[in-house]
């Protein structure tokens, strides 16, 4: 009999990795929707029909697994011209993460041939509804965990050694650099920079200051005052602009 810790671990990292956030999950007290309740949704109804639950966790159709070629650091080191060889080694651009999981779909019994369609149906449903409404994921895998992160794609990837048909399935996942914390943590830092009546150069946005540039050439920066008008009217036989309580009067 496993262990409290052992089982855990594997409804943790092996039967319910992923947990969608936002998205389809907005809705749901926390606003976060465990991938299990999509996977085992079957399973959990007739278990409560029969008045039994799924106990054993190696007894559940989907079984999550990290593949190898996840990311925890990607960078590039920059392809322009260096001064010098110390600020080369120093020259390094970040790029998102990469995570690639792999669900197992072996069915043991008739049961699991049964619902097998139909789980996989609804879950490529809800995922795509997810991905369209702007939802995120949490991933987690036993060395780290991925927090806001895209869809790339749903892939068939069958395994030989399962004598079934489309028995696994692909997940790939990638982190962006910008996460919805540091950009509203950014417009936070500037609503409050505003609220206090502070300058800002708008260097708080990542937006380049614009104090102090030059004026276009395409405009002037300058507005002729009512007495040029007038004058400029008077030496070409216009008519001329007098001020008056309701704005501008002409008189010829």
């Amino acid at each position: 009999m496993a262990s409290a810790e052992q089982t855990a671990f594997q409804a943790t990292f092996q039967i319910s990795p992923i947990v969608l956030t936002g998205g389809v999950a907005a809705n749901i007290p926390g606003g976060m929707l465990p991938i299990v309740s999509l996977t085992e949704s079957l399973a959990f109804v007739t278990g409560l029909l029969s008045g039994s639950a799924q106990d054993d966790l190696d007894e559940f159709l989907m079984q999550w697994l990290p593949l190898a070629g996840s990311s925890l650091i990607e960078q590039r080191i920059g392809e322009y011209t260096f001064a010098n060889q110390a600020t080369a080694a120093n020259a390094v651009i970040r790029d998102p993460l990469n995570i690639s999981m792999l669900m197992i779909v072996a069915a043991k019994d008739g049961v699991g041939y049964l619902t097998k369609l139909a789980t996989i149906s609804a879950l490529q449903a809800t995922l795509a509804q997810h991905n369209n409404s702007g939802g995120l994921f949490t991933i987690a895998t036993p060395s780290f965990i991925f927090t806001d992160c895209v869809m790339l794609s749903m892939r068939d990837s069958s395994r030989q050694d399962i004598k079934q048909w489309q028995n696994a399935w692909r997940l790939e996942f990638r982190q962006p650099l910008i996460s919805l914390a540091a950009a509203a943590a950014a417009q936070n830092n500037l609503m409050s920079t505003i609220s206090q009546q502070s300058p800002t150069d708008g260097s708080q946005t990542g937006i380049a200051p614009t104090t102090g540039q030059p004026s276009s050439l395409a405009t002037p920066s300058f507005a002729p005052s009512a007495s040029n008008l007038t004058g400029a009217a008077a030496a070409t036989g216009g008519p001329s602009v007098i001020p008056s309580a309701s704005g501008f009067a002409v008189s010829p």
